[in-house]
C-alpha cells in the first residue's frame, strides 16, 4: 500500500464506505509479510519513502526472485543489488520486464512506478573507470528514487586539471557522489570547490597497500575538506540512497 492508496483508504472510510475494521486490516496486511527464509518489510516504503531493496549476496537464485516477485506484486518498484547473471535469469522467469545493469550489477522493475522527486541533480563522479561499477550502483539507486543525475568519469587527482575543467557541471550538482580507490584523495579535492553535500565512497581499487579500500576510506574519513562525509567500501547503493534523502523534495500529505 502506498501513500496515494492510503489517502483514498481513508477517504473512504471518511465518507463512511469502509469500516474502521477494514482500515486496520488494509494496515496490517501491508506491514509485513514471512516467508520461510525472509521476513519482507513493506512497510518501509511508507516510513522511508522507497521500499524494501534485495541484497543478493548469499541468496539462492531462487530465493531472490521469490523475494522479488513479493516486492512486484505488492506494486513497488523493485531494486536488487550485487546481482549475478544466475540471480538475473532466475528473476526474469517471474517478472518479464525485470532489466539487469551488468556493470552495476543490479536488478530493477516497475520503473513506471518512479516519480521525480529531486530537487535538483545528483552528480557521480569517478576517479578513475575502474570505480565506475561502484558509481553504476549509485547511478542507478538515485534514478530509481526520483532523481536526475549526470556523471563525470576519470577525473581522478592524478590529473588534477580534468576535474577543475569541469567546474560548472560541479556548481550545478545539488549532490555530489564521488567515488575513488587508491588513495582516495577526490573527495576532498571536489569538496573544496564545492557549497554542497559531498558523499564519499571508497572503493576496492588499488595495489596491495590500498588493503582492499582501506586506505582509501581512511584517507576520506581524514578529508580536510568541510561537507565531506563518507559511507563504506564499494557501497555505492548507501551513497546514492544517501544523495536522495538529501536531494529530496518534501511530500505533501
Amino acid at each position: 500500500m502506498n501513500r496515494a492508496e492510503i489517502k483514498t483508504l481513508l477517504h473512504e472510510f471518511k465518507r463512511g464506505k469502509v469500516t474502521a475494521d477494514n482500515v486496520i486490516d488494509a494496515f496490517s496486511s501491508n506491514i509485513i509479510e514471512p516467508l520461510d527464509f525472509a521476513t519482507l518489510d513493506h512497510y518501509r516504503e511508507l516510513r522511508q519513502g522507497f521500499p524494501e531493496v534485495i541484497f543478493c549476496e548469499g541468496k539462492s537464485e531462487n530465493q531472490v526472485a521469490e523475494i522479488a516477485k513479493r516486492i512486484v506484486d505488492h506494486g513497488s518498484v523493485l531494486m536488487a543489488t550485487r546481482a549475478t547473471n544466475k540471480h538475473y535469469a532466475a528473476v526474469r522467469k517471474v517478472i518479464k520486464k525485470a532489466r539487469y545493469n551488468h556493470v552495476a550489477r543490479t536488478i530493477v522493475a516497475n520503473e513506471h512506478l518512479v516519480r521525480m522527486r529531486g530537487r535538483g541533480t545528483i552528480l557521480v563522479v569517478t576517479a578513475g573507470t575502474s570505480d565506475i561499477p561502484v558509481a553504476e550502483e549509485a547511478t542507478e539507486t538515485a534514478k530509481l528514487m526520483g532523481n536526475a543525475t549526470d556523471r563525470l568519469v576519470d577525473v581522478g587527482v592524478a590529473g588534477i586539471h580534468r576535474i577543475i575543467s569541469q567546474s560548472a557541471k560541479l556548481r550545478n550538482a545539488s549532490v555530489v557522489i564521488v567515488v575513488a580507490g587508491m588513495e582516495g584523495a577526490l573527495p576532498s579535492v571536489v569538496g573544496g570547490l564545492v557549497d554542497v553535500p559531498v558523499i564519499a565512497v571508497p572503493t576496492s581499487v588499488g595495489y596491495g597497500a590500498s588493503f582492499n579500500g582501506i586506505s582509501a576510506l581512511l584517507g576520506m574519513l581524514n578529508s580536510c575538506a568541510a561537507g565531506v562525509t563518507v559511507v563504506n567500501i564499494d557501497n555505492g547503493f548507501g551513497a546514492g540512497f544517501a544523495a536522495s534523502l538529501i536531494n529530496r523534495k518534501r511530500q505533501e500529505c
